[in-house]
């Protein structure tokens, strides 16, 4: 097979040669400006909702957040697979392969946007009914989360797009596309919210205009490609083995992330047993742990990418050196954000609560948490090396088993006993230390089962 043309353009990180310290850095600094902005947009919404249009808006905006989470939370999953397929592809050089990726990769990306757009137009009543929405909060909730759907087809072309991009080595046209939607998607809440006042709708309208923005914006860069990565609409079909390795990553890793929004469902029951300033203040702390996901989350994204693109290329030493490089940055940045949180932590809640006993409240959670994240790297960058592998379902598993399943059974057990808060924040740090274990443990068998075939 003939090699490949490798011109690498500045924006283009190489991932097969020069250095992992420098590559995978660079690499990441975009994807963590792009979640970190992600999360600054979507809070726009909540505060203009509250802000400009009441309390009724909030709470009906906020009512739709977990069945959003589950929705976009599958999208983003499908977005991994197709990244870590393409990355291994672009790795062999098979010019072929990699088309019939990316363009099965539109398809069912598409596929994956309309199916959950009808779930939501017509069934959105039922679900929230099954969330406990309140009487008040339901037509608003509905509604928004309706209008809401209708974007999803646009998120699930965005997703691809990015995860093909990435996988290509460039982070930062990504972020471009969604600095420019987040933009707009502001000063559209801000037109529709106080000028036309039309409160949730308005927020989820705003919404919608943005991700079909960022979606065109991706595709007209995949349309204007000059490698193998360029996309052809009369190329557009279903390819099998595809179709197969994409789902076989992406499938898995949606269903980890709906699954862990329902998990932290039991954790909050355990946290709404407290009074409305416990609860308050857990609320207030809990917009750190988004924040400090995320960022942590590009280095995960880099793991998976360089991973898959130099397992594809045939370069042992690079592989495990990926995983390791990644893995330091993530906990570095980690302990890193939890000392800054611990150190500044009232600051930090007195941007969402001015009460005291909301703020000392908030600070019990903070306490546990700010120490912890770090730990949850060694989970979360594992997983992001087995998939890299090719490797997805056991990983899933594990995950279900220990930060899942180990969850609910300590909320029904540990926390039932001491009823006391620290009790139930324990759960976190103790589920990341014992899925990490059986993570760890896995990749480093199906690390030495790879690379023994490619050192025969």
């Amino acid at each position: 097979m003939p090699p490949m043309e490798t011109k690498h353009p500045a924006h283009m990180i190489e991932m097969t040669s020069g250095s992992l310290w420098k590559n995978i850095f660079l690499f990441s600094i975009p994807l963590m400006f792009s979640q970190i902005l992600e999360v600054l947009f979507n809070l726009s919404d909540v505060a203009i909702a509250g802000k400009f249009a009441g309390y009724l808006a909030l709470g009906s905006v906020g009512s739709t957040t977990l069945l959003v989470s589950l929705f976009t939370g599958f999208l983003l999953g499908l977005g991994s697979g197709i990244n870590v397929r393409t990355a291994h592809e672009l790795g062999v050089g098979d010019r072929e392969a990699i088309s019939n990726t990316i363009h099965s990769a539109l398809l069912i990306s598409l596929i994956t946007g309309f199916v959950t757009c009808f779930a939501c137009l017509f069934f959105a009543r039922p679900m929230l009914g099954l969330l406990g929405t309140k009487a008040e909060l339901m037509d608003g909730a509905v509604t928004y989360l309706q209008i809401y759907a209708l974007g999803m087809p646009a998120m699930g072309i965005y997703n691809c797009g990015n995860g093909i991009l990435s996988a290509c080595g460039d982070t930062r046209r990504p972020l471009y596309y969604l600095t420019i939607a987040g933009i707009l998607n502001v000063i559209l809440n801000l037109f529709f919210v106080i000028v036309l006042h039309m409160a949730a709708a308005g927020v989820a309208i705003a919404s919608v205009i943005a991700q079909y923005l960022s979606a065109l914006l991706i595709l007209r860069n995949l349309l204007r490609r000059t490698d193998a990565c360029r996309l052809h609409p009369a190329k557009l079909r279903f390819h099998g083995p595809s179709c197969r390795a994409i789902l076989l990553i992406g499938i898995p890793t949606g269903i980890q992330n709906a699954l862990f929004a329902i998990a932290n469902l039991f954790v909050q029951v355990g946290v709404n047993s407290f009074d409305a300033v416990m609860v308050s203040g857990n609320s207030a702390a809990a917009n750190a742990d988004t924040l400090i996901y995320n960022v942590m989350a590009a280095f995960h994204t880099a793991c998976a990418s360089f991973v898959s693109r130099n397992l594809g290329a045939g370069n042992r030493s690079r592989i495990m050196k990926s995983y390791l490089i990644s893995l330091t940055y993530s906990f570095v940045s980690a302990a890193i954000m939890g000392t800054l949180l611990l150190r500044f932590g009232r600051e930090f809640l007195s941007i969402f609560a001015s009460e005291r006993p909301v703020i000392d409240a908030g600070m019990q959670r903070i306490g546990i948490m700010g120490m912890s994240y770090a730990v949850s790297a060694f989970m979360d960058c594992t997983i992001a090396a087995s998939r890299g592998l090719g490797k997805s379902i056991p990983p899933t598993v594990i995950v279900i088993m220990g930060s899942c399943i180990f969850r609910i059974i300590w909320v029904y057990t540990i926390f039932a006993h001491f009823r006391t808060i620290p009790s139930l924040y324990l759960l976190y740090v103790f589920s990341w230390a014992i899925t990490a274990a059986a993570e760890i443990f896995y990749y480093i068998v199906s690390y030495r089962k790879i690379m023994h075939p490619m050192a025969a």
